[in-house]
C-alpha cells in the first residue's frame, strides 16, 4: 500500500511538471507570435528562471532599442540622437545614431566654417604641427623662425567642402553620385575623396569634394544650403 502511494505521488508529479513544461513552452510560444515588449514582459514575470527566460530578455532587450529608436528617428534633432547614444552606447542603432549627430552639426554649421579637424587633413595622415611663435625682433645668429607651410588662401583647387557623415565608404560614393545629378552645375569641377575619420565613439566616413577657391568653396556651400544640403568650407590641408 506505502508503496502504491509513493508510485502514485511519483506520477502526480511527473504529470504536473510535464503540464508546467507544456504550459511554459505554449506561453513562450504566443509571445513569440505576438513579438511585443507587452508580451514578453508578461511571460518574464510569469517565468523569471524559466527555460526561456534568457531568449525573452535579448528579445525585449531589441524591442526597447527598436522602440526608443523610432523615437529617436520621429523627432529627429540632435538631442534625441545623443539622448539615445547615452542609453545604447552599444546598441543595433549606435552607429547610425552618430552618423546622424554629426550630419545634424554640419548642417548647422555657418556656410563659411570649418570642417572638423579630422575632415581638415583629407590624406588621412596625422595633423601637422601648429606653427612655431613668431621670431624675435632681432633674432640671435642661431635663432630662426619656423612655420609649417600651408598652402595660399586663394589658390586655385587648395579649398573644399564636406557634404555629410557616413557609415561606409560605398555609402558616401553613392551619395556623391545623387548630389552630381542634383546639383551638376553646383558641383562641377570638384573631386570627391571619402575622408575615413576614428574616434572613441567609432568611425565615420567624410564626404568632401576639392578643387576651387575659398570664394568658390564659400559660394557652393550658400547654394548648396539654401537647398537644405549640409555643406561646410574644409580649408586647404597642412604639408
Amino acid at each position: 500500500m506505502v508503496m502504491r502511494k509513493s508510485v502514485l505521488v511519483l506520477c502526480c508529479a511527473v504529470v504536473l511538471g510535464l503540464a508546467g513544461c507544456s504550459r511554459q513552452q505554449s506561453d513562450w510560444e504566443k509571445a513569440r507570435a505576438a513579438n511585443s515588449a507587452e508580451a514578453y514582459e508578461q511571460f518574464l514575470k510569469s517565468y523569471p528562471n524559466g527555460e526561456f527566460t534568457a531568449q525573452g530578455q535579448a528579445r525585449l532587450k531589441e524591442l526597447y532599442e527598436e522602440r526608443d529608436w523610432q523615437k529617436a528617428r520621429d523627432a529627429d534633432t540632435p538631442e534625441a540622437y545623443q539622448a539615445f547614444l547615452k542609453q545604447y552606447p552599444e546598441g543595433k542603432w549606435t552607429e547610425e545614431a552618430r552618423i546622424r549627430v554629426e550630419n545634424f552639426t554640419l548642417a548647422q554649421a555657418p556656410s563659411g566654417a570649418n570642417a572638423p579637424s579630422a575632415a581638415a587633413n583629407p590624406q588621412g595622415a596625422s595633423p601637422a604641427a601648429p606653427a612655431a611663435s613668431a621670431a624675435p625682433a632681432n633674432p640671435s645668429p642661431t635663432t630662426s623662425a619656423v612655420r609649417t607651410p600651408t598652402a595660399p588662401p586663394g589658390a586655385t583647387g587648395a579649398y573644399g567642402i564636406q557634404l555629410g557623415a557616413f557609415k561606409s565608404s560605398d555609402t558616401a560614393d553613392r551619395r556623391w553620385a545623387r548630389l552630381q545629378k542634383q546639383y551638376p552645375p553646383v558641383l562641377a569641377g570638384l573631386t570627391h575623396k571619402v575622408v575615413q575619420t576614428k574616434s572613441s565613439k567609432g568611425t565615420v566616413y567624410r564626404l568632401q569634394a576639392f578643387g576651387v577657391t575659398e570664394k568658390h568653396a564659400r559660394n557652393i556651400c550658400s547654394k548648396l544650403k539654401a537647398k537644405s544640403q549640409a555643406c561646410i568650407v574644409v580649408k586647404p590641408p597642412r604639408h
